[in-house]
Parts: C-alpha cells; sequence; structure tokens
C-alpha cells in the first residue's frame, strides 16, 4: 500500500494497482535468496515498484517503436535478474553487458519508456507554496524577444518582390552562388547582386 502511494494522481484505479503491485510482491518472494543478508524489503519494494511500473508504461498514451519498447521489456528483465542475483540494483553497465549491448541503448529505451512529467508537478513544497517543474525548465531558444524578432521578420520578407524572395532564398536558403542564381533566374550576376543588397537593406529597415 505504502508503493501505490507514490504512483497517486495518475488516474488509475488502486485497486488494480494493488493487485499489480500483489504480482511484483509473488514475483520477489519466488526469487528471494534467504540464505542472503538482505532484508526482504529491501529486494521486494523494487520489484513491486517495477511491475506497476510496467503495469503503466503498457497502458500509457505515450506510445514508442515496437523496436525501442522490446529493448526495453529485455532491460527490464536483466535488471530484475541481476537484482535477484546480486541482491541489488544493477547500474546501467552492467546491464549492457548482460545484455551485449551499448550503454546508450539502454539509457534510450528505459528514457523511452519512462513516466512522463507534468510541468505542474511540484518538486518542492515550502510553507503551502509549491515550486513546480515549469518553474525550473528554462527554453532559451523560443523566448519572448525570439518570437518577436522571428515575426517581425517574416513580416519584413513578405514586404518583398517576388524575384527578391526567390533571389535570397536560392542565396541563403539553397547556398547556391550568384552566378547560379544569375543563370537560373536568367539575369546577369551584377543585377543579382544589386537585388541582394536592396532586399537585404529593406529588411534591414523594416526590422
Amino acid at each position: 500500500m505504502s508503493v501505490i502511494q507514490k504512483f497517486n494522481g495518475r488516474g488509475e484505479n488502486p485497486d488494480d494497482l494493488f493487485q499489480v503491485g500483489c504480482i511484483g510482491l509473488m514475483k520477489a518472494i519466488d526469487n528471494f535468496d534467504t540464505s542472503l543478508n538482505v532484508r526482504f524489503s529491501t529486494y521486494g519494494v523494487p520489484m513491486i515498484i517495477g511491475e506497476i511500473r510496467r503495469y503503466l508504461r503498457d497502458n500509457s498514451a505515450v506510445r514508442v517503436s515496437r523496436s525501442m519498447r522490446d529493448t526495453a521489456y529485455k532491460v527490464l528483465q536483466a535488471r530484475e535478474k541481476l537484482t535477484s542475483e546480486t541482491q541489488r540494483e544493477p547500474d546501467v553497465e552492467e546491464i549492457a553487458r548482460e545484455l551485449n549491448i551499448k550503454r546508450s541503448d539502454v539509457v534510450f529505451a528505459m528514457d523511452a519508456i519512462a513516466d512522463p512529467v507534468s510541468l505542474y508537478d511540484p518538486v518542492y513544497n515550502d510553507g503551502g507554496e509549491s515550486l513546480c517543474v515549469v518553474d525550473q525548465v528554462r527554453d532559451t531558444k523560443n523566448t519572448d524577444e525570439s518570437w518577436l524578432e522571428q515575426i517581425a521578420l517574416t513580416d519584413a520578407i513578405s514586404a518583398l518582390s517576388p524575384r527578391e524572395k526567390r533571389i535570397l532564398a536560392m542565396r541563403f536558403y539553397d547556398g547556391k552562388t550568384q552566378m547560379e542564381v544569375a543563370a537560373e533566374i536568367g539575369i546577369s550576376q551584377a543585377q543579382v547582386s544589386r537585388l541582394e543588397k536592396n532586399a537585404i537593406s529593406q529588411i534591414k529597415r523594416n526590422l
């Protein structure tokens, strides 16, 4: 029951989670080595958590590729096997060696089936005021300033003539030289240079 409480707020029926947890408990009982000086809870709790996580993953709305999911299943099985043998949680290197796959494949597979986290999940609470995930995440690329600059640039380019837009696209998107642009459009290289400079100057004025 204490393990199930960790999975509250996921919209799952607690009775279903309890039944799934019981399956993990039975697996832990079957595989527990009583000859080792280890408390049963040390081995049983991770097994119960793993079974519940597997159930939630299989019923998740987030879908991953079949091959990635298969790799993840193998990783989970290897982790349970190594946990049973060593009575401790194996690290990524040990799992990778057990399956004879790259360490990165283990990490990617486990990340693919990891439970999604809401941006509004609380990560810290101090006197009733919660700090959420969104408060610690920052997008340095898509800032308000960059969005405004992008809008202004789009508006500035939209004011150009179709031929000027085409020349700029060929020059700075396709990476063609002025000579190549001139040959494709059917004008001189000097005309391409003049139209390009005029277009850039107009964009700068509009910005």
